[in-house]
Parts: C-alpha cells; structure tokens; sequence
C-alpha cells in the first residue's frame, strides 16, 4: 500500500496525476473522523491530507478565514473564538460519535472534511450549512488538473460556483487542498429555555410556534424520555422529555425575549433557564449525537425530512422496529439508533409514506454499509446528473470509489 502525506498543494497534484496515470483507486481523508461513513473502499492506496495543514489567511475585520485542507476544526474554532468569531453553521465532529476523540488530541474532523461532508449543526435552522458560508477552494480533480473556484471576499460571483459542488461530495469529485469560509462574530451571550415533559407531538408544535415568534430563536430541539437523561452528564435524568429552544444575542436582548417567549409558550409546559455555560454545552452534545456516541456499532441514521412529518414518521417506525430517536432543526432533522440492520427498508419506507426525505447511514458496522444504501438512493434523473457531475470531475472513478454509490 502505497500511503501519500502530502504537505503542500504541489504534493497533492503530483499523488493524484500518478493515481490517474495507472487508473489507480485512492482513499481521501483528512483527520480521519469520517472514514466510517459511507460504504467501504477497497483502495490499496491511500492520500492522507492531515499533513497539509495551517491557516493561512485570516482577516477579522473581513470576515475571512483560509486554510489549508488538513487543518484540525479544533484550531480553526479555538483561532476564531480569540477574536470573538465563529463558523456561524457550528459544524458537527462526527468524532465521538464514530469511536474517535474529540478534539486535538484525537480523530478530530479538518476543515476539508467539513466542507465534503457539508457538516453543520443546530443553528443552521438560521445560518445555514456549510456550503452557504464557503467563499472558495483550490482543489486537484480526478483527471490530475488543479483548479480554483471563488475568491477570499464575500461578493464574488465570477463563473460557476464549484466550491458548492463541493459540499457534500465526500471527497468523490476531487481532492480540495484549500479551502476559504466567511466567518461571523460569535453571540455575546445565549440562553436555553426549556419546557420539560412534552410528547414529541406537542414539542413540534411548540417548536414550531417558538420559530414563528419574534424571539429569533436561533435552534430548536427535542429530547424525548429514552435520551434525555444522556445529556449534560445526566443533568436531565429523570425527565420525561425535554424541548429546547435557544436564544442568542446580546445579553438585555437575550433577556427580553426569554421572557416573551416564555410567556408565549408557558401554557404548554412551566418554561425553565439554562445559562449560558450550560447551554453551549448543551447545543455542543446535541450538535455532535452526543447521547448516541455509546462506543458500540448500533446504526445511526441521519434523517432529514419536514418537521411537521418527522415525529409521525418516528412513531410509525417504532411500530415495526426498536428506535431510539432525537429531534434537531425544529423536527426537520431526526438522529435514529437502531438495535439491528434489517430496519433500513422499513426506515426508507415510513419516509417515503410521510412525505419524503433523506437517511444517511452515519453510524454502523462495515459489512452492513457494504450491503445497503449508506446514502439516501437517487431518482433516476438525479441519478444521471450525478454520474454527469461525476464524469466532469473524476471520469476514471479513481477518487474514494464506490463511497457514495455503487
């Protein structure tokens, strides 16, 4: 096996121009955390980017961060947090979830693997993912052409936008080596209200009245009785459900509208506080499947559908197959673990009966992610786009082969 740690974007063309050369299949990562997503790769040959790491352009008067591809998200978040910034869309570290540790003294996501997973967590119900913050990228295709899309300033809408391609590709249409994010300052404060004891029923309609309100809550989430006390090291134990609603901002702000949308939804259930401590912690764990990270290989599914639907879907699967389930994005976005495998075709059915939607396998052993559908299957248009895309980028299929779909 051959294994490249490249350490400058020279290096990274050179790897790849010698995979195409031979037609020879290559295995891109970064830090590693997200190699257990997606179906298995039978690669001899592997392009590690961990090496090729450091920022190297960052403007906090411009709002502008670039780094190299490699670069841990932990020194991003800690660089950004010394000037009172942050990636407003708090991308998730797929770390503890997948058996790593988080942080940098472990499998910890890079910044590459954000954008090609299109990561984000519970404030993208209003900022966003991924995708909608990065401004550019320099990247090196399949056929072993380097190539730059975007620029370092937020108006720049010159060609097409592949930086947006991008996202989302796991790292099947090339390999990026840089990449530049817009970057917002961080909330002086926030605050968590609370309302304990819901039925998944009335915490989507709660959620949905606190997102129509004027309180600009900034996420929403339910955490029902079966994970609820998996928080906040226990913190919740004992509660029949919790359904949190945070509110960002400066601190008399945050203030005055904890209290009108306290009163607002105070006939549902007795609104309680959590302080700004507790409360990035909070959103931290929710943001990263904390009550789910449990070291074993029990699948976990990432499933995005309407937030009217999400909790009708829930019940009906749990008819026929035994799930844990919590809410994140107002409903919209539902992490499931399951006890066994055999619930895909149940779990893809009960979507399709509820409106639709999409179901990432995120979590579970490698033999079960060769012998299903890790990603949700494509229409047969959509899927004649994608090999189109495919064929553009990577026509000889020498980058992470097979990883998305057969």
């Amino acid at each position: 096996m051959t294994r490249f740690l490249p350490t400058s974007a020279a290096d990274v063309l050179e790897a790849v121009e010698w995979a195409a050369a031979g037609e020879t299949p290559l295995e891109i990562f970064g830090g590693g955390s997200r190699r257990g997503v997606g179906r298995p790769l039978a690669c001899e040959h592997v392009l590690d980017l961990s090496a090729l790491s450091g920022v190297t352009l960052y403007e906090p008067e411009e709002l502008v961060l670039s780094a190299r591809a490699g670069t841990p998200l932990a020194e991003i978040e800690a660089l950004l947090a010394a000037s009172g910034q942050e990636l407003a869309f708090e991308p998730m570290d797929h770390a503890p979830l997948l058996g790593g540790e988080a942080g940098p003294r472990g499998r910890s996501g890079t910044i590459g693997g954000v954008l090609a997973a299109n990561a984000s967590g519970p404030r993208r119900i209003k900022a966003g993912a991924a995708r909608d913050h990065v401004l550019g990228i320099h990247a090196v295709s399949g056929r072993g052409e380097a190539f730059k899309s975007g620029g370092r300033v937020v108006k720049n809408v010159t060609g097409y936008d592949l930086a947006k391609v991008m996202a989302g590709s796991w790292g099947t249409l090339a390999a990026v080596t840089d990449v530049t994010f817009k970057v917002l300052p961080r909330a002086e404060t926030e605050a968590t209200l609370v309302l304990r004891g819901l039925s998944e029923a009335d915490a989507a309609h709660a959620m949905a009245v606190a997102m129509t309100s004027s309180g600009e809550v900034a996420a929403a989430a339910h955490l029902p009785e079966t994970v609820v006390g998996k928080v906040l090291d226990g913190g919740f134990k004992g509660w029949r459900g919790a359904t949190l609603l945070r509110l960002e901002g400066f601190s008399p702000s945050v203030a005055y509208r904890f209290e009108r949308l306290a009163a607002l939804l105070a006939p549902m259930a007795a609104p309680e506080q959590l302080e700004e401590g507790e409360s990035r912690k909070l959103w931290r764990e929710v943001r990263d499947c904390a009550p789910f990270a449990d070291g074993t290989e029990k699948p976990v599914w990432r499933v995005s559908m309407a937030p009217s639907q999400g909790h009708q879907m829930v019940m009906a699967l749990r008819m026929e197959a035994a799930v844990d389930a919590f809410y994140d994005w107002q409903g919209g976005l539902i992490w499931l673990r399951m006890e066994g495998d055999a619930e895909a075709e149940s779990l893809r059915r009960q979507i399709a009966v509820h409106g639709g939607g999409f179901a990432t396998l995120v979590r579970a052993p490698a033999a079960t992610r060769a012998a299903i559908d890790v990603f949700q299957p494509q229409s047969e248009a959509l899927a004649a786009l994608s090999a189109r895309v495919k064929a553009q980028f990577d026509p000889l299929n020498i980058l992470n082969p097979g990883r998305m779909y057969r």
